[in-house]
């Protein structure tokens, strides 16, 4: 689980080094990453262009499959409400979170829309996670 959440902090640094919030989310299955996403709502132009999504399309186009059952999402910020029903209907099996969020978390901290199939854990590496986030916009406060 250690390294799984860490290759997902290494997504966060891929976006935070292109200007994005710092959220990186990996997809597991058969102990092997099969997805990766960062954030890139910036380069897109796309609000739903969460490190969630982008990890379970990414895992989706690999098995050539819509539905990743038995798969685990690992992702460094709490999935908000879009990303939760994304990850349920792609029918992965567990979420591993680091950092909650309790702005828009899906998961229990601002909302709670698990469904009952999916197993939820939070607070891996929270501080790791949290720390990313918090350099982020210490930084976008400094230059304005």
């Amino acid at each position: 689980m250690q390294s799984f959440m860490s290759a997902a902090i290494v997504e966060a640094k891929l976006a935070m080094k292109e200007g994005e919030i710092p959220v990186g989310s990996i997809i597991v299955m058969g102990n092997k990453i099969i997805g990766r996403g960062h954030n890139r709502m910036e380069a897109l132009n796309d609000p739903t262009a969460h490190a969630e999504i982008i990890a379970i399309t990414s895992a989706c186009n690999y098995i050539s499959d819509q539905r990743l059952n038995g798969a685990v999402l690992y992702v460094t910020l709490e999935p908000c409400p879009m990303c939760a029903g994304a990850i349920m209907l792609s029918r992965i099996r567990m979420c591993v979170y680091g950092a909650p969020d309790p702005t828009m978390g899906a998961f229990g901290s601002k909302y709670n829309v698990i469904g009952p199939s999916l197993e939820v854990l939070g607070g891996v590496f929270s501080k790791e996670c949290s720390n990313l986030l918090q350099e982020f916009f210490k930084t976008k406060r400094n230059k304005n």
